[in-house]
C-alpha cells in the first residue's frame, strides 16, 4: 500500500494474470489495477520535512585516487563535480538530474484551495525537460500522470515552483507533453538511442519516489531486456486488449518516479519510466516507454495535441469469456471471437447489431479484441474502409465500415 494516490496501479486482483502484476496509475488501465491508497497529508509533511537542498563538494586536487583518474564523458564541472570522477554514473546523474522535475496534479475540489492537501486530491509524479521552444520549456511525462487532473504544477530540481500547461496526452501509449515558462531554465535533458540498447548494459533511473524532495532520487541497475512485449488493459473490465514495448531494467522505479528518466552512462535518456511488477517475492522487474518509440509520440502531441486513430464503434466481449453462447447461434466450429455488444458511430452505420459476432477483418481471422485493436491502429487510417466478417442467427455476413477518428 502506499503512501500517495500517485501514479501506480496495484495487480493483485488476477491470479491468471501471473507474474504481469504490473502497477501504473490512473491510466484508467487494467480493471485488475487498482490504484495505491493515497495519504497527501502526509505527503504534504514529507515535503517539509524532506526539503529538495543538497550539495557536492569537489574532491581535493591532490587526492592521488582522484588524480589518476582518466576525464570521463560527461563530467560536469558547473554541476559540482570534479573534471575527474571515479564512477561514470556521478557523472552521468549530474548532467541529466536538472532536468528531471517533480509534477503535481490537483483536482477539481482542490482549486480554491491548494494548501488544504486532502487525500486523493493531490497527485505525484516525475518528468523531464526536453525542449526549449518560444520562452517555453516543453516536459515529457506519462499520461497517467496527468489524467483526471484540471490544474498541474511543476517543480524543478531547484525548487522552483510553476504552472503547467498540458499540451497534448495520450491513453495507448501513457505519454502527455508539458508546457512551463523557460525563464531561467537552462538545463535539458538529450534523447539517446534506445535501439541500441544491449542486456547488461548500465541503467540509471532519475525520478521524484513519494514527492519527498525536489533533486530527483538517482538508482542504478542495468538493461534487463531491451524490448519486452507486456500486456495492458485498456478499459476497466480487465480484459488484455493492448500490448507495450518497453525497456525492462531491475534499477529500482517507485511510486512517484513514473514519468522520470531512465539514462546510460552518457547521461542520455533511454527510457521514460512508467511500470514496475508489484508482488510478493518480485524484485527488480521496472518498465520504460523506450525514448525512440516516445519520440514519435512527443512530435505529434506537440503538433496535434495527440495522437488520431482509426475508430469503428464497437462495445465487445471476447466470445471465450462470454456465458450463455448457446442464445448465439453459432455454427460448433465457433468457439472464438468478438460478440458486439453496442454498435455506434460507424459500426451501426454499416449495419452491425448487438450480439453479431465478429470473426475476421479484410478476411483475416480475428479472435481477440487485442489483434482488432493492433490491426485497426497498425494497419489502417481514418477515412479507410474495413470490412468486417461476423456471424448473426447462425449465418455469415459481412460489413463495409468506414472508419472515423477516435474521440477522447
Amino acid at each position: 500500500m502506499g503512501l500517495f494516490d500517485d501514479d501506480f496501479y496495484s495487480t493483485k486482483v488476477s491470479r491468471r494474470i501471473g507474474w504481469r502484476q504490473l502497477i501504473s496509475s490512473r491510466r484508467r488501465l487494467p480493471g485488475w489495477m487498482m490504484p495505491a491508497a493515497g495519504g497527501a497529508a502526509v505527503m504534504a509533511a514529507l515535503f517539509l520535512l524532506f526539503g529538495g537542498s543538497g550539495s557536492d563538494e569537489a574532491a581535493p586536487q591532490d587526492s592521488p585516487a582522484v588524480a589518476t583518474m582518466a576525464p570521463l564523458p560527461g563530467a560536469d564541472t558547473a554541476a559540482g563535480l570534479p573534471a575527474y570522477t571515479v564512477d561514470p554514473v556521478v557523472a552521468a546523474a549530474a548532467k541529466v538530474s536538472p532536468a528531471v522535475v517533480s509534477i503535481l496534479g490537483l483536482r477539481q475540489e482542490m482549486e480554491n484551495d491548494p494548501d488544504d492537501y486532502r487525500s486523493g486530491a493531490v497527485g505525484i509524479g516525475s518528468g523531464v525537460i526536453f525542449e526549449r521552444a518560444g520562452g517555453k520549456a516543453r516536459i515529457v511525462t506519462n499520461n497517467h500522470v496527468v489524467e483526471g487532473f484540471t490544474k498541474l504544477d511543476v517543480v524543478t530540481a531547484a525548487g522552483d515552483r510553476r504552472k503547467a500547461e498540458l499540451i497534448g496526452r495520450d491513453q495507448i501509449s501513457d505519454l502527455a507533453v508539458l508546457e512551463i515558462d523557460g525563464d531561467g531554465i537552462v538545463q535539458i535533458a538529450e534523447f539517446g538511442d534506445s535501439d541500441a540498447l544491449r542486456t547488461g548494459e548500465t541503467a540509471i533511473a532519475l525520478g521524484n519516489p513519494l514527492g519527498i524532495g525536489y533533486a530527483p532520487t538517482v538508482t542504478r541497475g542495468i538493461i534487463s531486456y531491451p524490448k519486452r512485449t507486456i500486456p495492458v488493459s485498456l478499459g476497466r473490465g480487465g480484459t488484455i486488449d493492448w500490448e507495450m514495448e518497453v525497456i525492462q531494467t531491475d534499477a529500482a522505479i517507485n511510486q512517484g518516479n513514473s514519468g522520470g528518466a531512465l539514462v546510460n552512462l552518457e547521461g542520455k535518456v533511454i527510457g521514460i519510466n512508467t511500470l514496475k511488477v508489484s508482488d510478493m517475492g518480485v524484485e527488480g522487474l521496472g518498465f520504460a516507454i523506450p525514448v525512440n518509440q516516445a519520440k514519435t509520440i512527443i512530435d505529434t502531441l506537440i503538433k496535434e495535441k495527440k495522437v488520431k486513430r482509426p475508430f469503428i464503434g464497437i462495445v465487445t466481449q471476447e466470445l471465450q469469456s462470454y456465458v450463455g453462447t448457446e442464445s448465439l447461434k453459432l455454427p460448433s466450429d465457433v468457439k472464438r471471437g468478438i460478440i458486439v455488444l453496442e454498435a455506434t458511430g460507424p459500426a451501426k452505420a454499416a449495419g452491425l447489431k448487438t450480439n453479431d459476432v465478429i470473426v475476421e477483418l479484410d478476411g483475416q481471422p480475428t479472435e481477440t479484441m487485442l489483434a482488432l485493436r493492433k490491426y485497426i491502429y497498425g494497419s489502417k487510417q481514418i477515412g479507410e474502409k474495413l470490412t468486417i466478417g461476423f456471424y448473426r442467427e447462425g449465418k455469415k455476413h459481412s460489413a463495409e465500415v468506414t472508419l472515423e477518428e477516435l474521440k477522447e
